[in-house]
């Protein structure tokens, strides 16, 4: 059902005041977009609840029947979410669907019930590693939004001459076309001859910007892996193509990340929780390089 606010309701009266929740952050949480995004498309008549086009200042029950652009919303859970890891091979898109024919993440992700999956940021084609799911879209906007600055840890694989004074122009700051990038963390992976490993931090997700920040000091990246997201490290026994749920404590640090309260957690049970565990038992995967798995930068 479609509510507008009772007559003369005070705009700061708290939510579970009012009949209903706010329509903009039903949408938010589904994954279609930021909030604020969302108020724009309700301005656009972009949105219908009920049949009827939707207005900003609605609140909808879970009964409502919302569309967006013609098509029906399939709302995540509001009480609880759902968050996995999966261990994205290079040669996949993180796309839903792909022009190309290309392989997406999403293709070996368990399915849902109710509700979608949302990537909680992307990897390009040839990039590898971590890569979160969740149910919760306002959790997902929150995190990949700019303002978020969340610790991502990289495994690369360079190849070419570097020296110390390489490595300090990285942490001190290059420019690239998009502005002033750098990593805040460089440790040494080792490696022999031309190809040298190493362990390197950003705070945000600017498309290749690993790539582009070794390219300008005139290396090639040949290989790359995401290890750690925030507080989230890959685990060992998660091989490429593989998933497995986020412990309870990692749920919690994204919320806090997010600076959102956090929600019930639900996990895969029965059948699923079944397929996943199986999955450990096939060995997948090219080899690491010298060293460790993600650490914490210093």
């Amino acid at each position: 059902m479609n509510r507008q606010p009772p007559a003369g309701a005070d705009d700061d009266a708290p939510e579970d005041a009012l009949p209903g929740e706010k329509l903009q952050k039903v949408l938010a949480r589904s994954g279609m977009g930021s909030r604020r995004e969302m108020e724009r498309w309700i301005e656009e008549g972009r949105v219908t609840v009920d049949g009827r086009t939707a207005t900003l200042g609605d609140r909808v029950e879970s009964s409502a029947r919302i569309a967006v652009d013609g098509k029906p919303l399939t709302a995540a859970p509001a009480e609880e979410v759902r968050c996995i890891l999966y261990h994205k091979p290079t040669g996949e898109v993180c796309s839903r669907k792909d022009p190309q024919g290309r392989r997406t993440v999403f293709e070996r992700l368990p399915r849902l019930k109710s509700g979608r999956w949302i990537s909680i940021g992307r990897l390009d084609f040839n990039t590898s590693g971590l890569l979160l799911f969740t149910t919760d879209g306002e959790l997902a906007n929150k995190l990949m939004h700019p303002s978020s600055n969340i610790e991502r840890e990289y495994m690369v694989r360079v190849m070419g001459e570097w020296n110390e004074d390489t490595l300090q122009r990285l942490l001190d700051g290059v420019m690239l076309e998009d502005g002033v990038a750098r990593f805040t963390d460089i440790q040494d992976g080792g490696g022999d001859g031309i190809n040298h490993w190493f362990y390197v931090v950003l705070m945000e997700g600017r498309n290749r910007e690993v790539r582009r920040l070794w390219e300008s000091q005139g290396l090639t990246v040949s290989r790359l892996k995401r290890v750690r997201y925030g507080e989230v490290f890959i685990p060992s026994r998660v091989k490429q193509g593989q998933w497995v749920e986020l412990e309870p404590k990692e749920v919690k640090s994204l919320y806090r990340m997010a600076e959102l309260p956090p929600k019930k957690l639900r996990k895969a049970a029965g059948k699923e929780r079944e397929k996943m565990e199986r999955q450990f038992g096939k060995r997948e995967g090219r080899g690491a390089p010298p060293g460790r798995g993600g650490r914490k930068a210093r």
